[in-house]
């Protein structure tokens, strides 16, 4: 008899709150996501991926996650938690290996910005690292106004601002420093 009691209770508690809530009363929701610039259509996590350009594979690509901004203007691929980059040649082989914490590809003007923590390796083994790096595609050139580190067999070279072909084997250093050996007569 006690439950049957508490029972009845409890489904007339329940039942006053479904009324009270089924008034016709405006709801209040949240504000809409009207300005789709700051939205990706498109997120991807657990990137491994080949990028071709007219046809020919000239990337390969493998990140934690990728989004894809079609309402910016340009528009937009952001690879913020971090990304391999590998240069590839015709036989899609790397020339260059590039790792940074940030990367951004402008779609339009077929530009890679790869930011923080700049790492680069090219076919003949010497590293470059700076905190910034520019990669267009267009003119198949890479270039720097930051603060580049390369590290070569038997030296390092230092300076400010960099340019280089695609494949980082050709290069102009500006505003150049460095550490080199140096051989005693005696």
């Amino acid at each position: 008899m006690r439950t049957t009691y508490l029972a009845t209770v409890i489904l007339a508690v329940v039942s006053s709150f479904f009324c009270l809530s089924c008034g016709n009363k405006d709801k209040q929701l949240g504000a809409a996501v009207t300005n789709r610039d700051s939205t990706a259509c498109v997120t991807t996590r657990g990137v491994d991926m080949l990028i071709s350009e007219e046809g020919v594979v000239r990337y390969h690509v493998i990140a934690e996650e990728w989004k894809f901004f079609d309402k910016l203007v340009p528009q937009l691929i952001a690879l913020e938690k971090g990304v391999l980059l590998q240069v590839l040649d015709s036989l899609m082989q790397p020339e260059s290996n590039l790792v940074a914490d940030t990367a951004y590809y402008i779609k339009d003007t077929k530009v890679w910005h790869l930011r923080h923590n700049v790492h680069a390796e090219n076919i003949k083994k010497e590293e470059f690292d700076t905190q910034e790096l520019f990669i267009n595609n267009t003119s198949e050139r890479m270039y720097s106004d930051s603060l580049i580190r390369i590290k070569q067999d038997k030296q390092i070279i230092i300076g400010h601002g960099f340019e280089s072909n695609n494949s980082m084997t050709e290069y102009t250093i500006r505003q150049t420093e460095g550490v080199f050996p140096v051989t005693e007569n005696q």
